[in-house]
């Protein structure tokens, strides 16, 4: 312990030794670096805190999502510091005052990006804080610049989240009217060139009135007419074979011409007979089947009769009805050929065309398929254009957002940067702590003995002792004036040292 205390007693004395220079160096130490930091300007901080409430009662009704809503407010908070909108807080602000050029512009804006941050606290809460060190502003100016900087940050931050979704919407159905009056014309056009196709080649196409329903329908008339064209022709041989055997006249005998006998009762009955055919009587039916038996026996009588008998011939009423019938089923079958004729030169020509029909019906979908592409498009454009224009009115007519202030931008009273009053006291500090090392430095480089037994060690021989310094009465005045000197100095150190420090609370209090 004798030794460290012995130590501390050769270094203090070695210092106290050099106290001038270890003052000098303090003086010299304190007043650059108090000047270094009176050439720190003052930086001045104001902070806001917002917050942001999403009402999704009805928002989620039309579509409105809240969670959509909430990366539009984080894509507005990345974007919130985008050269232009650090544009307009420079001209918003006192910044404008200074700028004259493009180039100060941007630079102001530059300053503006790194001295502005914008944190998210929460989900719903922000917090935008802003600091003012403007070289050519006061402190009062700089502190009032930083509060209006964010003010103005506020501003554009709710103009982005209100204003930028009418803008956004507004553009949107903006866009989508241009893009529907595109799609309708060019679906009128689509629906010009299906009517035309259509008209053109009407009679090709498939469905209703195509070439294979046209065939089809023609082979079934055709079989049809086959079938009515044989039963006509069998029915026509049957009328000429039964034509074939009646007389055309028959014998009437004289002063009988009212009474009839069985020739002419036969020819009454043949008539009756045939009429009965004509109107559709089949043999099978009762009534022909009884005229037969009658006919049958009429004949038999008939041939009984004398020939002759002095009377006279009479046209035959029934050969008469069958040559009616005869030229009705002439006709009938004259007509039924001329349609079956008809009918199979059509299907020639139908067959002729029928080569065409798919490379026709291939188009006719191609034309079907790209008025439906656009009709489609056409009616989805529209379901977004209403579905949209619905959430702008939402959003506009209705709170789906409210922005409420919590903190509004505070006025600093104090800078932020930097901590002067710390800065100061370092600075003393370091001056005091580089003078005292400048002198024990100085001490150690110097070769000096402070003691005896210092001297000792140093040259190996035994010191027998020490002579004390003996000192006048007048070096002894010239030594207590040099004190004084020496302490008014180090006295008028912390003068300075408490004076700057006056003067920065009488600063603050200015910006106060």
């Amino acid at each position: 312990m004798n030794s460290l205390y012995d130590e501390f007693r050769i270094a203090v004395h070695s210092v106290w030794n050099r106290r001038w220079l270890a003052l000098a160096v303090a003086w010299g130490l304190c007043l650059l670096g108090w000047l270094v930091v009176a050439l720190i300007p003052n930086s001045y901080e104001s902070k806001a805190r917002i917050s942001v409430e999403m009402q999704s009662i009805l928002s989620d009704k039309v579509g409105v999502d809240a969670r959509e809503r909430k990366k539009n407010m984080e894509r507005v908070q990345e974007t919130l510091a985008s050269t232009i909108n650090l544009e307009k807080v420079v001209r918003g602000t006192a910044l404008n005052e200074s700028v004259s050029s493009d180039r100060e512009l941007a630079g102001k804006v530059e300053m503006l990006r790194k001295s502005i941050q914008i944190k998210s606290e929460k989900d719903n809460l922000f917090e935008i804080i802003a600091t003012s060190s403007a070289s050519n502003l006061s402190d009062a100016e700089n502190a009032v610049l930083s509060r209006d900087i964010v003010q103005k940050m506020i501003d554009i931050f709710v103009e982005e989240n209100l204003s930028g979704d009418r803008d956004e919407t507004s553009q949107t159905i903006k866009f989508l009217d241009a893009q529907l009056a595109q799609r309708e014309k060019e679906l009128q056009e689509a629906e010009q060139k299906r009517v035309q196709f259509e008209t053109e080649n009407l009679g090709l196409l498939p469905g209703i009135g195509s070439i294979s329903q046209r065939m089809e329908a023609a082979r079934a008339e055709q079989s049809q007419i086959d079938s009515q064209l044989s039963q006509a022709s069998a029915s026509l041989a049957a009328l000429n074979g039964q034509l074939s055997g009646t007389p055309s006249s028959i014998a009437t005998p004289g002063g009988a011409a009212g009474g009839g006998g069985a020739r002419a009762q036969l020819s009454q009955a043949q008539s009756t007979l045939a009429s009965a055919r004509a109107r559709g009587w089949t043999d099978s039916h009762p009534d022909v089947v009884a005229m037969k038996n009658e006919i049958a026996a009429l004949r038999i009588q008939a041939a009984k009769e004398p020939a002759g008998g002095g009377g006279y011939r009479t046209p035959n009423p029934a050969y008469s009805s069958l040559q009616s019938m005869r030229a009705e089923r002439q006709a009938t079958v004259a007509a039924l050929q001329a349609r079956k004729n008809a009918l199979q030169a059509d299907m020639a020509q139908l067959a002729s065309k029928q080569t065409l029909e798919p490379g026709i019906a291939a188009e006719m979908s191609r034309i079907n398929r790209d008025h439906e592409v656009l009709r489609d498009q056409y009616n989805k454009l529209l379901t977004d254009r209403e579905q949209i224009k619905l959430r702008g009115q939402v959003e506009s007519e209705t709170d789906s957002v409210k922005f409420r202030v919590i903190d509004p931008p505070s006025s600093p009273r104090s800078p932020a940067a930097p901590n002067r009053p710390l800065l100061l006291a370092l600075v003393l500090f370091a001056g005091i702590g580089g003078g005292i090392g400048t002198a024990f430095a100085m001490g150690h480089l110097q070769t000096s003995y402070p003691t005896a037994s210092k001297l000792e060690k140093a040259s190996g021989l035994p010191v027998i002792g020490s002579v004390s310094q003996v000192l006048t009465s007048v070096q002894r005045a010239a030594r207590g004036r040099k004190l004084r000197i020496f302490y008014g100095t180090s006295g008028a150190l912390f003068g300075v040292f408490g004076m700057l420090m006056i003067v920065e609370f009488i600063q603050r209090g200015m910006v106060a």
